[in-house]
């Protein structure tokens, strides 16, 4: 199973204190050392509303380039690709929101505009060499509309994949998601884009990351997001806490003998130097109760 770690993007975004810029290369360079071979690593977004991203070209410029390791750049618009392009990134993640509502408090505009958006970006990164994968964010809910039709996720899927995507992701941005809905949805991307890769991204807001994660393997996903820690969140969705850490999706895939490449406890490690540099406590559960069989 391919996990993507989203932590240095997703899991320090929602974080008030500002990390430095060693620090979050600090953080990449730990995860590539524990075994991991994709890493969301910055997102090219407007500095003002997301501080945390502003240094997002000098975070490129420092982190360790190894065979076989990849670095996403999130992205919302063209000028946000022509920064990622210029930074070096391997793939940009684009988002579009299921809900309209949501999309345009988040993104400033409707779906349709979005999805017209991500059309462009797609080819203008096809060009530059660029693995493209577009998200689709709220999927299983909006924390302003409610549910979200199976229906309406399929159609966006569908029309996202006219583009040509290398991956669709569904992301349950505000954690409301439960197993059932997990392989309903999965259903209805493999219909809406058979030749795409799968990929979700699950929060665990409402204590069913988990579940849904290892729902998501049962069916067949191709790439689980995480955050080392279980840090992070949205901070455009209230309430939108609580990204699946990696560690503990990890022990779980290990335990069920599903191989992911990477080492459990150097993932413990960098949460506990995350949390010394954020002042807080780790959100996963598995640095506190240790590796079984194993030492705690």
């Amino acid at each position: 199973m391919e996990i993507l770690e989203v932590g240095p993007r997703d899991g320090l975004q929602n974080e008030s204190a500002i990390v430095s810029t060693p620090d979050k290369v600090r953080l990449i360079t730990r995860a590539v050392q524990a075994g991991v071979r994709r890493v969301e690593a910055v997102s090219f977004v407007n500095p003002r509303l997301v501080p945390q991203m502003a240094d997002a070209a000098e975070v490129m410029e420092r982190v360790p380039r190894v065979e076989g390791v990849a670095y996403a750049g999130l992205v919302l618009n063209r000028r946000g690709l022509e920064r990622a392009v210029a930074a070096g990134v391997d793939e940009v993640n684009v988002v579009v929101v299921a809900s309209e509502t949501f999309s345009r408090r988040n993104q400033n505009c409707g779906i349709d505009d979005m999805l017209d958006t991500w059309g462009a970006i797609a080819a203008d990164a096809r060009s530059a060499g660029l693995r493209t994968t577009v998200t689709i964010a709220a999927a299983f809910g909006c924390p302003f509309e409610g549910e979200v039709a199976p229906d309406r996720v399929e159609e966006i899927a569908r029309r996202a994949a006219a583009h040509g995507p290398d991956e669709i992701a569904l992301a349950d941005t505000i954690g409301v998601g439960t197993p059932d809905r997990v392989e309903v949805l999965l259903d209805a991307l493999t219909r809406a884009a058979p030749g795409a890769r799968r990929r979700c991204h699950f929060h665990n807001t409402r204590n069913t990351g988990y579940a849904n994660a290892l729902a998501a393997v049962a069916a067949g996903v191709d790439t689980l997001d995480a955050s080392v820690g279980g840090f992070g969140g949205c901070p455009f969705a209230p309430a939108a806490t609580g990204n699946i850490a990696t560690e503990d999706l990890i022990y779980a895939l290990d335990r069920m003998g599903v191989p992911t490449g990477v080492d459990l406890a150097s993932i413990i490690d960098a949460a506990n130097w995350l949390a010394v540099r954020l002042d807080k406590p780790v959100p996963a559960l598995l640095g506190r109760a240790g590796i079984f069989p194993g030492t705690p």
